[in-house]
């Protein structure tokens, strides 16, 4: 496992960026697996920063995002194929039909997680696997549970997830309380993976992620059995791990 402790968010996100670019620059049509929320927006800015610079091209990247809000359409503010069109894709040289998020409007969302599941492994999984880290220790939408889901699922979300994503909505009772998520195999499955935390409000989850027992009530500790781990931070984020290990 690598481990980059950077000084701040603006630091973090171009180290993050540069490991993904890596990956592209090496393998042009790699499957890339890609995450939402606010902390990869900063790295998404930068590889689109590249893009318009000439450096950096997404033209044969395929692209496969770790989960979806179950009952958002495609063109809702908040649905996560809105988030990647409004902070990538719509900014960058990739074909739109390269680009692959669970659809939250599918009438039988069991038919729906076994159909992105056969998508996912039809491209072969993951070249490298980007990841946020939920303050519950979450990875896409796997939550807290007795036991590690293997497969592409539908998932209630917890209220501590819900209330963590308040802040994009009008109010709590607005966020979904069911979502679409690659399972827990899915993700393993990824030949790399690249984990980004950001802010002291994460430095005991990436405590219990990198140092804890690997227990499905923490997800992310199952990262530990994965043998091509990068994790980058910010010095918040990453406190207590690097003091654990000083």
């Amino acid at each position: 496992m690598r481990i980059y402790c950077e000084k701040d968010y603006n630091a973090m996100s171009r180290r993050a960026a540069a490991v993904i670019a890596a990956q592209v620059v090496s393998k042009p049509d790699c499957v890339l697996g890609l995450a939402t929320g606010s902390t990869p927006i900063g790295a998404y800015k930068q590889l689109i920063e590249w893009n318009k610079q000439g450096d950096l091209s997404f033209a044969e990247v395929r692209s496969v995002n770790l989960d979806e809000y179950y009952g958002l359409a495609p063109d809702h503010d908040q649905s996560y194929r809105y988030f990647m069109q409004t902070n990538l894709f719509d900014h960058v040289d990739i074909a739109v039909e390269n680009t692959n998020v669970p659809s939250g409007l599918a009438a039988d969302p069991a038919a729906e997680c076994a159909r992105y599941e056969q998508v996912v492994a039809d491209l072969g999984y993951a070249d490298l696997q980007l990841l946020g880290l939920g303050r519950n220790g979450h990875i896409g939408f796997n939550e807290p549970c007795a036991d590690f889901p293997a497969a592409t699922h539908l998932v209630d979300l917890t209220q501590s997830t819900i209330e963590a994503n308040a802040r994009f909505f009008a109010s709590a009772d607005d966020v979904p309380k069911q979502a679409l998520t690659m399972g827990i195999g899915t993700i393993m499955k990824a030949r790399k993976i690249l984990v980004v935390a950001s802010g002291a409000d994460k430095a005991d989850a990436v405590w219990k992620a990198f140092s804890g027992p690997i227990t499905p009530e923490v997800p992310a500790s199952i990262l530990q059995l994965h043998p091509d781990v990068t994790l980058v931070g910010d010095e918040s984020a990453l406190a207590k791990l690097m003091e654990d290990k000083a």
